[in-house]
């Protein structure tokens, strides 16, 4: 499972005492869910110029090149950071693809219009777990339980991880998630359904029900 608020903590502490050994660490535990963040953002125009993985490695170089000037105490503050980071680079991306298309190109991408959709994507990854289990277990708090989510889709086989990706965080309807995949929409419904069930049985393991 994710890691506690207490062992972030704890790593993060270790980090600003230590430098980048610990910060190592301390940023594996948000790959995952950064990962999904960053996913859900990137349209089908953008995925073959960067995939998900290439943006958080980008944002995790930032992050070890300018740790020093990050001056939170909690891993709420950290996960801020560094969906800040995050936030950058998906514009950096976007604009830089608008150039290339020679489309019209204001001048700044909104750093904003990318924030605010990545924190509903948070949301949306909360609504994967309401999915996926009656209830919401006490034993998480709302802080950790994206970063849960985002590490049980990470052990999803892709077809499961990325029918869920599209249906929840990018709330297409299952005919555009059907010609994203290139499948019929009826297969999509019942890809969805054993996804969700593959989820339960992944969330079920580590006494998430």
């Amino acid at each position: 499972m994710f890691a506690s608020d207490r062992s972030a903590a704890q790593l993060l502490a270790n980090a600003k005492r230590t430098g980048h050994g610990a910060l190592g660490s301390l940023l594996e535990l948000y790959r995952n869910y950064l990962r999904i963040l960053a996913r859900s953002q990137l349209t089908p125009e953008l995925l073959p110029r960067a995939t998900p993985s290439d943006v958080v490695q980008d944002t995790f170089l930032e992050a070890y090149r300018d740790f020093v000037q990050f001056r939170g105490n909690t891993p709420a503050e950290f996960v801020a950071w560094l969906r800040k980071i995050l936030v950058r680079n998906i514009a950096r991306l976007v604009e830089h693809h608008l150039v290339t298309q020679k489309r019209d190109v204001r001048k700044e991408v909104s750093l904003d219009a990318i924030a605010r959709a990545f924190d509903q994507s948070t949301c949306r990854l909360d609504q994967v777990l309401g999915a996926a289990v009656q209830s919401q277990s006490d034993k998480l708090q709302s802080s950790e339980r994206a970063a849960v989510v985002a590490d049980h889709l990470a052990k999803l086989p892709t077809q499961y991880r990325e029918v869920l990706v599209l249906r929840h965080l990018e709330e297409l309807p299952f005919e555009e998630v059907a010609q994203r995949m290139g499948r019929t929409a009826a297969a999509v419904r019942m890809l969805w359904v054993r996804a969700i069930d593959r989820l339960r049985v992944s969330l079920s393991a580590e006494g998430i029900s």
